[in-house]
């Protein structure tokens, strides 16, 4: 375990296809150009031949996978040759979620290029229901697995011909004292179209359709929420207050989605009997309850002598005696913004990765060089940013919206650290590629270390360095403290959420006490920001996914300490880190990784 003071579905999819056409536009960047991403390495377009032909392939491939191994894996198991064949049977369930993950990637990033397009949204849809339905061929195999008996379990596992698959096979156990009877987890699954997804759906659909006028100009929300880092204080305070208004019409939406999606995980984590909301996603990330809330309690800790004093000397670099919370984020006064050309975010973030691994460099260049990146802003594309590893037969594909400033090149550098993690994991294959969420931030936020070192190189003079450092600062306590406190906020809704449905003003008195409790005495909270929890999309989507941020800064914050005091060694173990997927816990890969440095 590593300690707090030392580190600061199976997709499956099968049906005939139907004809849709979506507009799906690509253009090949200059360097200075800002680039859209080509799908063209997963399939031609929506109605393809291409697209259609696979999914009457993944629909044979299901049916015959069910027919061969559905309520037999016992009997196979218990044969003189059981350990071949159910290795066998691995090797088929392993190729299958490749070869049908590819589909319904490309469903997902055609989706988010435009959430507001209805026809890219009925793609979508209709991709998710197919698999849905088609996930009852398969869904029966790592349940079955894990019915079979204990000893003849571990028998298996211990034999030599299953060694490729004994981490899955031991994540798999894991699972099973939550699983339910093959029936319900169907009934689960059915009715997750009609529950989670749709009501995720239509947070998404309401956030795309946002508009906020602020100077003359109407925008979407990603671009609102850039202007809240605008060295103006009028444009600041004029997209706030826009982004408050905005909300406030929209709340009847955002707490009828809130209360039915916990509601909705409720339910689910009983039958399940899953201790606290919270106990699933521990589960997910291989860690223990007690590691988190330690780390939850030690950050809280730290609100004071960290949040508290930086913003306090804010508000001195700002001349006020409080800080709006639209100047929290605001760059330093009185120093030029640095902007940054798309080919400056390129050349800086391919050059420290190459100076840290040349072979890291090599990988992340392609990311580029063959259009795997959309970062161009427009309206109706997903919001915020994110690494989709696709599958490991494919590449990642990255999405972001590059504005020039500073944190968009460190964003840029944080999500081509995740598709850089993702392509060496893919050797693992499809069950064993995928790490847990704290692992893969912790991958992003070594790398975002990386390109802020770059920045500062590049940086002119003493005031620019002024300038990236407080970024720097102010990063590291919305990418921790702020995400814990993100945090509280979700367990305490939860919680509530048990004793009856929760009020907008429920909703926004626990919202102030949480962020007040973080930003403390020198910023100035007003009622209007009570509705601020409404857009963020982890808490509909990855509930208690943001923890995951504050555990991987902390580790990704002591792994960069590790290379400072041992630069030869170590980017090549940090590499096998990266390699290792999902095979191994977080402790065994740190151990691994900073042996031979102190703890």
């Amino acid at each position: 375990m590593v300690r707090l003071c030392a580190i600061a579905a199976v997709i499956i999819l099968c049906s005939s296809s139907q004809s849709v056409h979506c507009d799906v536009t690509i253009r090949s960047p200059t360097p200075n150009t800002v680039p859209e991403w080509d799908l063209g390495d997963l399939y031609p377009s929506p109605d393809s031949e291409a697209l259609a032909s696979d999914l009457r392939e993944a629909k044979i491939l299901c049916l015959a996978f069910a027919e061969d191994y559905k309520d037999k894996l016992q009997r196979i198991a218990e044969r003189p040759d059981g350990a071949n064949e159910i290795a066998r049977a691995i090797e088929r369930y392993d190729r299958i979620i490749d070869r049908i993950g590819r589909i319904y990637s490309y469903a997902k990033l055609t989706y988010s290029g435009d959430i507001s397009d209805p026809i890219r949204s009925k793609f979508y849809q209709d991709i998710q229901e197919r698999y849905t339905t088609a996930a009852t061929f398969v869904a029966f195999f790592p349940g079955e697995l894990n019915k079979l008996d204990a000893a003849l379990l571990q028998r298996l596992i211990s034999d030599p011909l299953l060694t490729k698959w004994r981490p899955w096979l031991r994540y798999l156990r894991m699972d099973a004292p939550y699983q339910l009877s093959p029936e319900l987890e169907q009934l689960f699954q059915d009715k997750s179209l009609t529950s989670q997804n749709g009501w995720r759906r239509l947070f998404d659909q309401t956030i795309a359709s946002l508009r906020f006028t602020v100077a003359g100009q109407e925008q979407g929300l990603d671009a609102t929420l850039g202007l809240l880092q605008d060295s103006d204080e009028i444009t600041r305070r004029s997209a706030y207050e826009a982004i408050a208004a905005g909300l406030s019409k929209n709340m009847n939406v955002f707490v009828l989605v809130t209360n039915m999606l916990a509601k909705d995980k409720a339910i689910s984590d009983d039958w399940r009997k899953f201790s606290d909301s919270a106990s699933s996603r521990h589960l997910a990330n291989h860690l223990q309850g007690e590691v988190v809330a330690n780390l939850v309690a030690y950050v809280r800790e730290s609100y004071p002598r960290l949040a508290h004093r930086y913003y306090g000397l804010k508000a001195g670099w700002l001349r006020k005696d409080k800080l709006d919370y639209s100047d929290v984020n605001a760059p330093l006064p009185f120093i030029p913004r640095r902007q940054f050309s798309w080919s400056e975010a390129r050349e800086v973030v391919l050059t420290t990765f190459g100076s840290f691994s040349p072979e890291m460099g090599k990988i992340a260049s392609r990311f580029f060089e063959e259009n795997w990146i959309d970062a161009s802003t427009r309206p109706g594309k997903e919001s915020g940013a994110f690494s989709f590893p696709v599958v490991p037969s494919s590449h990642p594909y990255i999405l972001l919206n590059y504005r020039g400033r500073p944190r968009d090149v460190v964003t840029l550098g944080h999500e081509v650290g995740h598709g850089v993690h993702q392509y060496l994991a893919a050797a693992n294959g499809a069950l064993m590629a995928t790490t847990p969420v704290t692992l893969a931030e912790t991958a992003a936020a070594f790398s975002e270390t990386l390109v802020f070192r770059g920045l500062l190189k590049k940086a002119d003079d003493k005031n620019q360095r002024r300038a990236l450092l407080a970024v720097r600062v102010e990063h590291g306590l919305n990418a921790i403290l702020r995400q814990v406190a993100l945090y509280s906020f979700e367990q305490e809704v939860h919680r509530r959420r048990a004793d009856g449905e929760l009020t907008e003003k429920d909703l926004g008195d626990v919202w102030l006490r949480i962020q007040k409790e973080l930003l403390g005495p020198s910023v100035r909270l007003e009622e209007e920001h009570r509705n601020f929890w409404a857009y963020i999309p982890q808490f509909i989507h990855s509930p208690f996914y943001v923890y995951s941020y504050a555990f991987g800064n902390c580790l990704g914050y002591s792994l960069s300490h590790a290379y400072e005091i041992n630069p030869e060694e170590f980017p090549e173990k940090y590499l096998n880190f990266l390699r290792a997927g999902g095979t191994q816990d977080y402790d065994e890969l740190l151990c691994a990784v900073r042996r031979g440095h102190h703890r």
